[in-house]
Formats: C-alpha cells, structure tokens, sequence
C-alpha cells in the first residue's frame, strides 16, 4: 500500500477499510478514486474472508466534501468531455454500492457533501457524529443535485427534501438521521473503538449488532421543528411560488430560507424542482440516476457551472453572475432540455419504459 494513493485499502479482522485519502482537498472525488473503489468492491464481494467494507476519510475535516468541482469547470472551459464519464463512473458506483451484497459500513464524520453523499449514504451501514454536516449543495454553484441525491432527497419525510436540494444547507446528525441520510449516531470519540470492535465481527449480523451497541441518541436537531412551514411553503408547484410563501411566512426561518434560495442559480433550482418531483415518480435508484446523467449532461454545457464554480471555489469572491439572472427568465424549455434523452450516450441503469 502506498500511503499516497488517493484510495488505502487494508483489512482489520475480515473488514475491509477503504479510506478516501486526499486530506488537503477534503478527499474530494476524482475519477481515479472513483474506479479505485468500484476495484475495491468487487474485490470485497468475490472474497469470502470479507464480512464488510467500512468507508472512511483520512485527516480531521470530514469524509469527502464531494467531486472535484475544479477539475470540471477546467474540463468545461477546455471543451472537453472528461466530466461526462466521470460522471457515468460515479453514478455506477454509486448503484453499486447500494446493492451492495455485504454490509456497507459509511463513517459520515465532519464534511460530507455531494459526491461524498454519493459514496456513503447509499450504504447499507450509515453512521454520523456530532461533527457531521451532510449537504447536496449543487444550487450554490450553477448544477443540481446528483450521484442519487435527488433520490434520497425526494424521499424524505414531507418537503424536506425540497428544503434542502433547493437551499443547498447542510444538516447535522439528528437531522439527517430524520430525512433518512443516515441509520445511526455514534459519538465521534466512540468511533475507535467501534471500529476495534467491527473487526471482531465474522458475520454480517455481527456487524449490525456491533453498530447497534455502540449507537447513541442523537442530539436534538432543528428541521422537526419547522416541519409546519417547510410542508406547506415547499408544497408549491414552482419555484417562484416556494420563495412567494417562504418569503411571506411570519416564521424568521422561513423568510431566511426564502432569501438564501434566491441567492442560488435560478437555472438550477428550477431544474433541481423538476428532478427532485420526477424522482419520487421514478421509484428506483437505477432510474434516478439514469435522470441524473442527463441533468449533469445538460448542466455541464451550460453557462452556470463554470460561473458558479468559478465564484465560490476559483475566485472566492462569492457573486455569481447567473444567466438567466432571474426565475422568472428561466423557461419551461429550458429546465425540459435538461430531461431530454442522450440516446447511445445514455447511462442505462434502468430499462426504458416501453412505448405505447
């Protein structure tokens, strides 16, 4: 194992660990890694002296605060196309993790946004500490939601999910135990010694009963407090209608919800809408993230992205210019585009639905 690979597997008892290891980039995904845990997993799977696989970040800072957002934004000013199958690697791995034949063991400690959404809360084992923040923050740089988020997103309980694609806020341990990101709360000062006690573990149900021991209650969060005005504002059928009814709700968490979602790519929260509703009619990960890769096509063509990128991690200067500037600029053509099929370019999780 060389301890400068993007991806150190080693195995404890019969777990075997995967540790994203690109601390000093908050392991941010890139393709390599991308194919060195797909590797990884079929590795894990044919091999009868594994139980389980454990997920994890190398340094302090978090799990993975997502893909490498730069390296696309080069890709796209380049005119290039190696973001698309990136993409079409992830989102693979990302269905196969959640259909993961062992138990997938996902340590969601400190940071984990987007791309590292995609890698962890898929799994079947789901664990966060009172250091997580778990985010889908893709509307604050000019894209949308993907590798499957808007499927565990367009499953939460009432419009939380809305809530958070639209906003793009991050959520601690009780919360994304609520909206179904995660299974457990462990302590972030207990996770040593559960991971010890994993690798006493031989069987799969060892596991389970290993993660159940050493779980805690969660500390109080704050999104079932405001259930009332989150399922009715978000309840609305366009974005501009959301935003009317937060902004005008008496509730001050509800106006600030309404003021942050303004400040995201109008573009992309239409979109991000229409993906998240289309979602819960789709009903499988599979075709979700079929629908994805359309959207990531479509958005990486756009102007946004790279505006967006540019903005917040590039420059740093925080003012995005989004074109269209406005909701009301963005047409019902223009969010259809990002549907539309790609034809031999197509992901093909799942079948497509017959004709007639």
């Amino acid at each position: 194992m060389n301890h400068e690979d993007p991806v150190l597997p080693h195995t404890e008892g019969r777990v075997r660990h995967l540790t994203l290891n690109r601390p000093r980039a908050l392991n941010a995904l890139n393709h390599a890694m991308v194919r060195l845990l797909a590797d990884a997993l079929d590795a894990a799977e044919n091999d009868d002296a594994v139980v389980a696989v454990l997920l994890t970040g190398a340094g302090e800072r978090g799990l993975c605060a997502g893909g490498d957002i730069r390296a696309v934004r080069d890709d796209a000013l380049a005119g290039g196309s190696t973001s698309l199958d990136f993409w079409r690697d992830e989102y693979l791995l990302n269905a196969r993790i959640a259909r993961f034949s062992k138990p997938y063991v996902a340590l969601m400690d400190g940071i984990v946004m987007g791309g590292g959404v995609g890698v962890s809360a898929h799994g079947s084992v789901r664990i966060v500490t009172e250091r997580s923040r778990i985010a889908m923050p893709e509307t604050g740089i000019g894209f949308v939601p993907d590798v499957g988020g808007t499927y565990l997103l367009s499953a939460a309980p009432g419009e939380l999910g809305t809530h958070l694609a639209l906003t793009g806020e991050p959520v601690g341990a009780a919360d994304a135990l609520l909206c179904g990101l995660a299974d457990h709360f462990v302590p972030a000062d207990g996770l040593a010694a559960l991971v010890a006690a994993l690798a006493e573990c031989a069987t799969s149900e060892a596991v389970d009963a290993t993660v159940e021991r050493h779980a805690r209650r969660a500390p109080g969060g704050v999104l079932a407090a405001h259930r009332d005005w989150i399922d009715s504002c978000y309840a609305a059928d366009t974005v501009e209608e959301i935003v009317d009814r937060l902004t005008g709700h008496e509730d001050p968490a509800a106006k600030q919800a309404g003021a942050t979602i303004l400040a995201k790519a109008p573009t992309s929260l239409k979109v991000t809408l229409e993906s998240v509703r289309r979602a819960r009619r789709l009903g499988s990960l599979e075709a979700v993230l079929d629908q994805e890769y359309r959207v990531s096509t479509a958005a990486f063509a756009g102007p946004d992205l790279v505006e967006g990128v540019r903005a917040q991690i590039v420059d740093k200067d925080r003012d995005p210019h989004w074109n269209p500037a406005e909701l009301s600029q963005v047409t019902d053509e223009d969010v259809a585009r990002h549907f539309a099929a790609l034809g031999d370019r197509e992901l093909g999780l799942a079948p497509l639905p017959e004709a007639g």
